[in-house]
This record gives C-alpha cells, sequence and structure tokens, in this order.
C-alpha cells in the first residue's frame, strides 16, 4: 500500500508543478507589463519635472513689473 501512496503521490506532483510553472510564467508576465507601465510613468514624471524646472528658471529670469505699471501688477493672482 505504501508503494500505491508513493506512485500516486508522483502522480500528483509533475502536474502541480506544471501548473506552478504556468503560474509562474504568468505572473512573470503581468510583473513585465506592470515595469513597463512604471518605466512610462517615470519618464512622464521626469519630463513634466524638467519642464517645472524650465519654467521656474524662465520666471525668476524675467525681469520684474514696475512699480508704475498698475495695469499688469494688480496684486491679484491669475485663475487657474
Amino acid at each position: 500500500m505504501s508503494g500505491q501512496q508513493n506512485g500516486d503521490a508522483g502522480d500528483h506532483v509533475e502536474p502541480d508543478f506544471a501548473q506552478a510553472f504556468k503560474e509562474l510564467a504568468r505572473g512573470e508576465g503581468a510583473a513585465t507589463a506592470l515595469e513597463n507601465h512604471l518605466d512610462a510613468l517615470e519618464k512622464k514624471i521626469e519630463e513634466m519635472l524638467a519642464k517645472a524646472e524650465e519654467d521656474e528658471k524662465d520666471r525668476k529670469s524675467r525681469p520684474k513689473p514696475s512699480a508704475t505699471d498698475s495695469s499688469s501688477n494688480d496684486g491679484s493672482k491669475p485663475a487657474a
């Protein structure tokens, strides 16, 4: 009887490994897709940060409006 149990266990182990490898391959594919998506997001964030830094430098390098020019400097913030 112990011989039957060992034989039965061997039959079940092989399909379990096959299923595990299928699931592992599917998980690897999902991980690769997520990594690609995150890489694309990271690239967009870096582009946005670079643009924001460039805009900030441009804003700081612009001459300040004169105190006599009240039409362009009314103290209110522009609508966003």
